[in-house]
């Protein structure tokens, strides 16, 4: 028997996973559509939302789904939650892939607030040359303080630009190695660095760079997420989902007994 394997993505970590699972199972993989390129995922794509948990309950039980797996971003606190309440609604087993967050470490300067307008008051009234490695769909409150020089890294262009008087755009895709971010930060003399605690390697670099330079980082708290089975690694969460029964899926309880 082939299970059907929904999984929520818009990571790497997602589009690996993928990859792993769709040797032993017919996986589908979806995407919010935010990103306007994303990158290659090697398995069945469907773009866009479901309408709400409601919509995705349907979608599961009408494509007759074995497993949802939640893959998304660590701050689509949305979406998270749809999916935890949609899964309850269609009777479906769920899992989350959740990597860790970051950790201060010693040389650190953080500044950790919980949202991201806390992020704009934390720049403070002078004006500062400000590094927003944020994503496109933050960046627009940051029009509420425009003495500040800012450097805004997105994926997909930002538009509107913001209306302030000093604005630079860089439109690239990750990995970014500490190496290159310290040589941005130097270029652009950088004294602030505005970032997610999105966790994993990928964008780690800006951090070590940050830190290497003495250079303060305010971090944006990761929001509150459903309390569902979950494993930090794809290995991890790959093992539990061959772990399954070959008639029918039960859902485990992860590593750490969540």
């Amino acid at each position: 028997m082939t299970h059907r394997i929904l999984i929520l993505g818009g990571t790497t970590e997602a589009r690996q996973l993928a990859g792993k699972l769709a040797a032993h199972a017919s996986v589908t993989l979806s995407l919010a559509g935010r990103t306007e390129s994303p990158a290659a995922q090697g398995v069945p794509v469907r773009t866009g939302g479901f309408g709400g948990p409601d919509g995705l309950a349907a979608y599961l039980g009408e494509t007759r789904t074995d497993l949802l797996i939640d893959a998304t971003h660590p701050y689509a606190a949305r979406i998270s939650a749809n999916a935890a309440q949609a899964a309850r609604l269609a009777g479906v087993p769920i899992l989350a892939l959740r990597r860790p967050g970051w950790e201060p470490v010693e040389g650190d300067r953080w500044t950790q607030v919980d949202t991201i307008a806390d992020a704009v008051q934390a720049l403070g009234s002078a004006s500062r040359c400000a590094f927003l490695a944020l994503g496109r769909q933050e960046v627009a409150a940051f029009e509420a303080a425009p003495q500040h020089h800012y450097l805004i890294r997105s994926v997909d262009p930002v538009e509107p630009k913001l209306s302030v008087p000093d604005a630079h755009y860089l439109l690239a895709r990750g990995p970014f190695r500490e190496a290159e971010e310290r040589a941005l930060l130097e270029e652009h003399r950088i004294d602030i660095v505005v970032s997610k605690n999105s966790g994993g390697d990928a964008t780690y670099g800006k951090i070590a760079a940050a830190r290497a330079l003495g250079i303060e980082v305010v971090m944006v708290r990761r929001p509150a997420l459903p309390d569902v089975p979950s494993a930090e690694t794809v290995e991890a969460l790959a093992a539990i989902v061959n772990q399954f029964g070959a008639d029918h899926l039960i859902c485990p309880v992860d590593e750490r007994g969540v």
